[in-house]
């Protein structure tokens, strides 16, 4: 197992970043006007039941992916610098971008693992130095905009232990060595994964399971 490489795993939402980009990309779009009332009210209907843990990450996420229909990809990658600027970068989590930079440190493989969006997570991943990036892509359609559906499937939940999986069959991780980050009850196949699991500002399912096996509890800050 000497020639096997250490790993450090990051949710992006509610984790890496101290709220979710979902709710700041929308009010991101909110602010410029192009946010439909219906879609909007569907939205906040979903958040309140996403957070209250009666909605998946998978649902809350299908219902967020509405706002790209109908659209080119181009327009948001035109934009994605900018969105990281003024939205995401001062919504990093300070704590937690200090353990990435550590594990960095360590020697450790960076991997941003997440249900949001390439293009909105790829500046975070330069900025951050991850050196993988894995998510959600955006299908397209025959007339080349968005159908408001994914390419591959949505990367959360076992999804994201999947994914996981062939990254370290690939690359040579331990698992058992390696460390995970995650906010939400939907990254319990990937925590249970990994020999170092954290829970970071955990949801109630999530606080009840890291009580129970006695996994570290971080906060943001």
């Amino acid at each position: 197992m000497g020639d096997r490489r250490t790993a450090a795993f990051f949710d992006f939402d509610s984790t890496l970043l101290a709220d979710e980009s979902g709710r700041l990309g929308v009010k991101y779009i909110i602010d410029k006007g192009l946010m439909p009332t219906g879609l909007l009210l569907r939205i906040f209907i979903a958040h309140k039941l996403f957070k209250r843990g009666l909605i998946s990450e998978k649902a809350m996420i299908g219902t967020l992916l509405r706002v790209y229909k109908k659209r080119t990809l181009a327009e948001f990658e035109a934009g994605a610098d900018e969105f990281f600027e003024t939205v995401l970068r001062p919504n990093l989590a300070p704590r937690l971008v200090e353990v990435a930079r550590n594990h960095q440190r360590r020697g450790h493989v960076l991997v941003l693992i997440s249900g949001s969006i390439r293009y909105m997570l790829r500046p975070v991943a330069r900025e951050l130095s991850f050196d993988h990036l894995i998510c959600t892509d955006l299908e397209q359609g025959p007339d080349g905009l968005l159908t408001g559906k994914t390419q591959n499937g949505l990367c959360v939940g076992p999804t994201k232990r999947e994914k996981a999986l062939e990254l370290a069959a690939r690359e040579k991780i331990d698992l058992g060595a390696s460390y995970a980050y995650g906010d939400h009850h939907d990254d319990l196949p990937l925590l249970n994964l990994v020999g170092h699991p954290h829970a970071v500002e955990p949801n109630e399912k999530l606080a009840r399971e890291a009580s129970q096996k006695g996994w570290p509890v971080l906060s943001h800050f």
